[in-house]
């Protein structure tokens, strides 16, 4: 089978709010125009600074946006699976890409180059005030989590980390997961803070009854209180 023919690309390139602004002939049209490109387990799919001609949905497989600090301290930002979007801004702005994208996995990404997309919006200009509205709800919720990590303490924002985890694919706000994977090392990359900071925080949460730690996974027994925690600010 023809790789492009393996994924339902329209519904992957769809999880975008970019495709929240088009009419379904756009959305038919942009995924004719994509294409499947894959990826092996530490390979980089681009580097901060590196010129946005593309956005990419994740077929298969999972990958990590990172960037380096001035004082050269690796973040982690997020760790995107499958199902999820990433790419937008630099392939709407043509500008470089704010972030570092590689595979944690072997990977399998469905590819929107930037010159279909702007095209499919020339013909079609209404589409631009409903894509702007959409740019400007991003920047609030990016506002949100610029406020969290200046102001907010360990406590607060590693548990409004944990709870956002719970509720990423596969997760969701309806069934949030109850187990995570993410080391401590990757949580306090996350929330930019220290692994000891998050131990402590953890290991207090754990003899209050709120997590348990074992055998790898995170596992949240009381969302209440977490949820309680993550409303203090």
């Amino acid at each position: 089978m023809n790789a492009s023919n393996e994924f339902n690309k329209e519904k992957l390139l769809g999880k975008s709010f970019v495709f929240e602004a088009l009419d379904s002939h756009a959305r038919k049209e942009l995924a004719e125009f994509s294409y499947v490109k894959r990826y092996e387990a530490g390979q980089k799919i681009f580097a901060m600074g590196e010129p946005g001609m593309s956005m990419m949905a994740i077929a298969e497989g999972s990958v990590r946006v990172s960037m380096m600090t001035p004082g050269d301290r690796d973040i982690t930002l997020n760790d995107l699976q499958t199902g999820e979007v990433f790419g937008e801004i630099a392939m709407l702005d043509g500008g470089g890409r704010s972030a570092n994208v590689d595979a944690l996995t072997n990977c399998a990404l469905v590819v929107l180059e930037r010159r279909s997309f702007l095209d499919v919006l020339s013909r079609n200009p209404t589409l631009s005030i409903r894509l702007i509205e959409l740019l400007c709800q991003r920047v609030r919720r990016s506002d949100e989590r610029m406020i969290e990590v200046a102001f907010l303490d360990t406590q607060v924002r590693l548990s409004k980390l944990l709870l956002r985890l719970t509720t990423t694919a596969p997760g969701s706000s309806d069934r949030p997961l109850q187990k995570l994977s993410q080391s401590q090392s990757e949580l306090a990359s996350m929330i930019g803070n220290t692994r000891e900071s998050v131990n402590r925080c953890l290991g207090k949460w754990q003899k209050a009854g709120l997590i348990s730690l074992r055998d790898g996974w995170l596992v949240i027994k009381d969302r209440d209180r977490l949820e309680a925690l993550a409303d203090e600010f």
